[in-house]
């Protein structure tokens, strides 16, 4: 099966218009990846498409990676594997779960996904490389892919996301959860293009992060200092940390589906479009091209029963 028969790549991109973005001559357009696929949408496609190539080019018979209970990538990773005829196998945080434990691991069992559930101190050595080599002894026909995707062939898909875009924009908003993206993004912007991103994790350091990430993958040093020079870090729209949030947010995420037929998630997208506008509203600034990328986050309810 070829990809383009599964997933919707290139995504549309759909204009917003907000009354007062217009009197300040602020386009907004939205970069809807959230479309690709219902159970494989936003950027979780754009991390799994050249790893998946690469298991098929080393002959491995599957993909073994980690994630939470409520995961989306471990979702991802499930139909993207069912859907290429490979294996798929996670390391799961929580040893007291199982597959039936929620929607979303059962729904990866369905798809034939197996499982190991760790405690968690142990799966907080998923980056660990002693920790790794075990697991590539174990698991020798299968290609590792770290949490969320988190890889050099991870950052190298979301690199196409500016290609799609044909460079008519001034900045990118994203949300950031471990940088894989905005890393993809700022590599493939020019330098008159800045990456504007929101961490939805509460004291996280992103410039550590990113150079840890690029330094892992292979980057040169120089190509660090280009992202993180093209990266405005708004680390205050994390509504108390990962998984957490507030009236206010959830009020403006109703808003924005019930005026404006946007769907946003509570964890990701609600957080970095409420930045977006609370950002610009709280300034003068005019005559810019703006592009939120819409990472997805929402699950279609016919694949969580």
């Amino acid at each position: 099966m070829q990809a383009s028969e599964l997933y919707k790549v290139p995504s549309p991109v759909q204009a917003f218009h907000l009354d007062w973005m217009k009197e300040r001559n602020l386009s907004l357009t939205i970069k809807r990846d959230d479309l690709i696929h219902d159970a494989v949408s936003g950027n979780k496609w754009r991390k799994l498409k050249f790893n998946i190539l690469q298991v098929k080019h080393l002959g491995k018979t599957g993909i073994l990676t980690f994630g939470g209970a409520y995961s989306n990538h471990l979702l991802a990773t499930a139909h993207a594997c069912y859907s290429f005829g490979l294996e798929s196998m996670a390391i799961v945080r929580g040893d007291e779960l199982n597959e039936k434990s929620n929607d979303i691991l059962r729904q990866c069992s369905k798809w034939g996904m197996q499982f190991r559930f760790v405690s968690r101190e142990e799966y907080h050595l998923k980056d660990d490389f002693e920790y790794k080599n075990e697991l590539k002894d174990e698991f020798r026909s299968h290609y590792i892919i770290p949490e969320g995707g988190k890889s050099y062939l991870g950052i190298i898909g979301c690199q196409e996301i500016v290609s799609e875009l044909q460079n008519e924009f001034d900045e990118i908003w994203v949300a950031q959860g471990t940088c894989t993206t905005s890393i993809g993004l700022a590599l493939s912007c020019n330098v008159n293009q800045t990456i504007q991103a929101v961490p939805i994790l509460k004291g996280f350091d992103v410039s550590m992060e990113i150079s840890d990430i690029m330094k892992f993958a292979g980057f040169d040093p120089e190509s660090v200092g280009q992202v993180l020079s093209r990266l405005n870090i708004h680390a205050e729209y994390h509504f108390g940390g990962y998984g957490k949030t507030t009236e206010e947010l959830l009020n403006f995420i109703l808003k924005m589906k019930e005026e404006h037929d946007l769907g946003l998630d509570p964890i990701y997208t609600g957080k970095a479009f409420f930045a977006l506008q609370d950002y610009y509203k709280n300034s003068d600034i005019e005559n810019r091209k703006i592009v939120f990328l819409h990472t997805g986050g929402l699950i279609a309810g016919s694949y969580l029963k």
